[in-house]
């Protein structure tokens, strides 16, 4: 499987993954040129992620993994794939009664260099068994996913073409 790409993937990763991508990148931001440095690749790009990056080159976020899905294949039917097969929503009948409290724009947020992850976080914090919150994002937020389940929040992510509204809950008692 290849590796998934969004805010959340290191850029280490995502260069050991695909090489050819360094010249996106540079492409993008003349900043990313750095990256040529062995020393920079063993360090910092193991750390940074697409969104730090992003913000550093002063490039949109959203542009950036769109043209790396782009030229990787991740597109179209071939990314429906790769997701697919990484999602396991689980049970979803808790989402059927569940009262939406808060609507959280992914894209608009990571747009004015800030992460959502405190945002649904401190909404999950006041929400009540019952209670959801969404997270509408062009991308598949996986690496929130992860965390929020391994938190006990009921997670299901429904995907709308290249749109996709990601529901975090409590579960009635």
């Amino acid at each position: 499987m290849s590796l998934y790409i969004g805010p959340e993937t290191k850029v280490g990763a995502l260069l050991e993954a695909y090489p050819e991508v360094q010249g996106i990148l540079i492409e993008m931001a003349p900043a990313f040129a750095k990256l040529r440095n062995p020393v920079v690749r063993r360090t910092v790009a193991k750390v940074a992620t697409l969104e730090h990056a992003a913000s550093i080159g002063g490039v949109s976020l959203r542009e950036m993994i769109r043209r790396i899905r782009e030229f990787v294949g991740q597109n179209g039917a071939e990314l429906a794939v790769a997701q697919a097969a990484q999602e396991e929503c689980g049970e979803e009948a808790w989402l059927a009664n569940a009262h939406v409290v808060e609507e959280v724009n992914a894209d608009l947020m990571l747009e004015r260099g800030i992460h959502p992850i405190g945002k649904i976080r401190e909404t999950m914090g006041a929400l009540r068994p019952g209670e959801a919150v969404v997270l509408h994002s062009s991308f598949r937020p996986q690496p929130l996913i992860e965390t929020l389940r391994r938190a006990g929040a009921a997670v299901h992510c429904i995907a709308q073409g290249s749109a996709y509204s990601t529901y975090f809950g409590r579960k009635p008692g």
